[in-house]
């Protein structure tokens, strides 16, 4: 196992990250899917001089992406949209996109399960088949309740892994691993060698460490079922506006230009531009707890 990131949870230049997850011990990153905000061979030189590899990336399912939609032509800019992250991250030698079937906050279906259900398998399967040609892996992770009424539960999951292809697998977080199982141990025992991707953040939400998780033993279950890739950072840090703040210097005051559908997103997770400083100390407090288990 090694320790990688995300870094969609602020918006600053790549090289910024780079330089910064470098000196915490991270190996690889899981970039923004985003692939219209990265110039493939800028970005792999990027990634060369600070000595951190690709592992892949997750879809950001944000205002009409959505693989089980019931508008056929939104499904199909959503398949394609899929198939561009795919592409990007295969041009930079990653190995994973973990793929997040349905549009984050919406909560309400489109259609019948019956529908739906053909509509995201369908859909799913002509990602997958992209994948298979490009030599990435497809990771299909589930999100808690309030995020998304459609996949929430490592079963779930593996069901529509198990609809599209045996080379199919699923990606599990710490985060809505302990909301929506009855035992998260035992959710990742049912994942197994189905498991590609994890994502780690506390059950706060906050970097690893600052909640109640028991990351000892969930790396130990990792290792159990025989889990050898990344553990890769995803804290988002809910912003307190309150006199009763742990932190008073969370939120950035000169922020950078970002898209608004993106900044959306971040608030729509409970958070806000995150200043560099706290951003930073949560790299390095998810560094510190995870790097000591894994070596």
């Amino acid at each position: 196992m090694h320790l990688s990131t995300h870094n969609w949870m602020r918006a600053e230049p790549l090289d910024t990250t780079l330089r910064r997850i470098k000196q915490f011990g991270y190996e690889s990153i899981e970039i923004s899917g985003e692939p219209d905000q990265y110039n493939v061979a800028d970005t792999r030189a990027s990634l060369k001089e600070h000595g951190i590899r690709c592992w892949g990336a997750v879809t950001l399912m944000l205002e009409e992406r959505n693989l089980a939609a019931k508008d056929e032509g939104q499904r199909a800019k959503s398949v394609q949209y899929v198939k561009d992250v795919i592409t990007m991250i295969s041009e930079l030698d990653g190995e994973i996109i973990t793929v997040v079937p349905a549009t984050v906050g919406k909560v309400v279906p489109d259609g019948t399960p019956d529908e739906e259900w053909k509509w995201v398998v369908d859909a799913t399967k002509e990602c997958f088949d992209h994948a298979q040609k490009r030599g990435v892996r497809i990771a299909i992770e589930p999100l808690n309740r309030f995020e998304t009424y459609l996949f929430n539960r490592c079963a779930q999951a593996l069901a529509l892994a198990d609809a599209v292809s045996p080379q199919c697998g699923v990606c599990l977080d710490a985060f809505h691993l302990n909301i929506e199982e009855e035992d998260m141990y035992d959710a990742i025992r049912l994942a197994g060698d189905r498991l590609f991707d994890f994502h780690v953040a506390d059950n706060n939400r906050f970097a690893a460490g600052l909640g109640q998780l028991d990351w000892a033993k969930i790396v130990s279950t990792l290792k159990e079922v025989g889990y050898d890739g990344a553990l890769t950072n995803e804290f988002v840090a809910p912003v307190d506006r309150t006199p009763a703040a742990q932190y008073d210097n969370m939120i950035e005051t000169d922020p950078v230009d970002i898209p608004p559908e993106q900044l959306k997103f971040i608030e729509d997770h409970g958070s806000s531009l995150l200043s560099e400083e706290f951003y930073s100390d949560q790299m390095r407090i998810t560094a510190d707890t995870i790097l000591p288990l894994i070596k």
